[in-house]
């Protein structure tokens, strides 16, 4: 009987892992598919010119907010930046998302996210351990269409742009006072070792297999020449 739970044991500590990085893998598939949905909405999309300037681009699948009297927004994403020969994309970072707003909310919904970063600062705040948006990095709803002109002067200098698409509707979405953290567990799930956002952005970092397809994503849209 011991020799049978001591197997179980073992076989669980030797699943754990592997689980843990088909969850990775997973997200990394849920974020694509988001990325993917928003950059190719058309006219309702993502402004083709901000993408073309964004320093860095976030993305959060599937962002729950749930909860009653006080809602909670929690969830886990990648991000990736312009390499600094200003061609092509850096390996992907990992990062969680966690917030609070006061307000009637019944039930809950899932929402994906876009974040693009605009600007060194932006970018700066992204690589740290954390930051909260609306605090030290300003963050506004961006503006959708095929071009960025109808920019209001807070989405013009804010340093993060956000875009949600809920059930097939896009639209800006507001995260002030949301905590942005590094996921520790989730870069170590998908590089095999501790890695930290800074050094996978820093360059010299290659993407990993399950990371290819959000890579090249943007490359195809949005690689300066």
């Amino acid at each position: 009987m011991k020799i049978y739970v001591s197997a179980l044991i073992a076989a669980s500590l030797m699943a754990a892992p592997a689980f843990a990085q088909k969850k990775v893998e997973e997200r990394l598939q849920a974020a694509t598919a988001s990325l993917r949905a928003m950059l190719n909405a058309d006219d309702k999309g993502i402004p083709q010119d901000l993408l073309g300037r964004a320093s860095c681009v976030v993305v959060i699948p599937n962002l729950k907010k749930g909860g009653f009297i006080v809602g909670a927004e929690y969830g886990s994403g990648f991000f990736t930046c312009r390499k600094s020969s200003g061609v092509g994309w850096s390996a992907p970072g990992s990062l969680r998302m966690t917030g609070g707003k006061f307000g009637l909310l019944i039930g809950g919904a899932e929402t994906d996210v876009v974040m693009l970063v605009m600007n060194k600062s932006g970018m700066e705040h992204l690589v740290s351990n954390k930051f909260t948006l609306g605090g030290e990095a300003s963050v506004a709803a961006g503006p959708l269409g095929r071009n960025a002109s109808a920019m209001t002067d807070a989405e013009m200098h804010a340093e993060i742009l956000s875009y949600s698409r809920q059930r097939g509707i896009f639209g800006g979405l507001d995260l002030s006072g949301s905590a942005v953290t590094e996921d520790d567990k989730a870069n170590q799930e998908l590089y095999g070792k501790e890695i930290s956002n800074k050094t996978i952005v820093a360059g010299g970092v290659p993407v990993p297999p399950a990371a290819n397809a959000f890579v090249h994503t943007l490359d195809r849209v949005s690689s300066r020449k």
